[in-house]
């Protein structure tokens, strides 16, 4: 199975909602797991490295239901909130009617929907897709980031002082009149940096840093 292919994770204490919203997927050709507990699901995301700091790295998300035995939905989903994953790993609430007002309430505090039993099978899984695409581009963010970050880590101190200038739009020779060195110093650095942070221009290297 591979890793880049999106994930649905069902966490419901009731196996015939779990069958059914695995039904469900399988037929759209979704790729899901299902889960009986939060606690369950928390055993899943300990056991990953970091306790799922750097997870997903695949289009997630979650179907959670609002009660269950022992830890509730809510109190995984404020779990959730703590780890930092809501972005990456979108949670879509399945309610009962009396669970509306606690649904409500976590999407102000950034849970992605709320779904009603019974629910409407094609809208239910048109906002997994949705919750899957955005999953995707909070992934590619996230990915970006890193690899700035490692971009930046590769520069000698002084290669980040020039970049600092170069980016603040002064030109080789007032770079090399602040840092007291020759103009020719500061082009050797130039092209280094242009080369470790892969740009070509000063214009893209403070686009790439914004």
């Amino acid at each position: 199975m591979s890793a880049s292919l999106p994930m649905v994770y069902i966490v419901d204490d009731e196996e015939v909602v779990r069958d059914a919203l695995g039904w469900l997927l399988r037929s759209r050709r979704q790729l899901f797991e299902g889960f009986p507990s939060a606690e369950a699901f928390l055993e899943f995301l300990d056991a990953l490295p970091e306790g799922g700091a750097q997870w997903p790295n695949c289009p997630s998300c979650v179907l959670l239901d609002v009660r269950m035995p022992g830890l509730s939905g809510l109190a995984l989903f404020e779990l959730l909130i703590e780890r930092g994953l809501l972005e990456r790993l979108p949670v879509i609430f399945l309610t009962g009617h009396g669970d509306v007002p606690s649904a409500v309430d976590a999407l102000k505090r950034g849970a992605y929907d709320f779904v009603e039993k019974p629910f409407s099978d094609n809208a239910l899984v048109d906002r997994v897709l949705q919750a899957l695409a955005q999953s995707g581009e909070a992934i590619a963010r996230r990915t970006q980031e890193r690899q700035l970050q490692q971009r930046v880590q590769e520069l000698t101190d002084r290669e980040r002082e020039v970049m600092q200038l170069i980016v603040q739009g002064l030109p080789n020779k007032l770079i090399a009149d602040q840092l007291h060195i020759s103009v020719r110093t500061v082009e050797v650095h130039r092209a280094r940096v242009f080369d470790k942070m892969e740009v070509k221009s000063a214009v893209e290297l403070s686009n790439l840093l914004r």
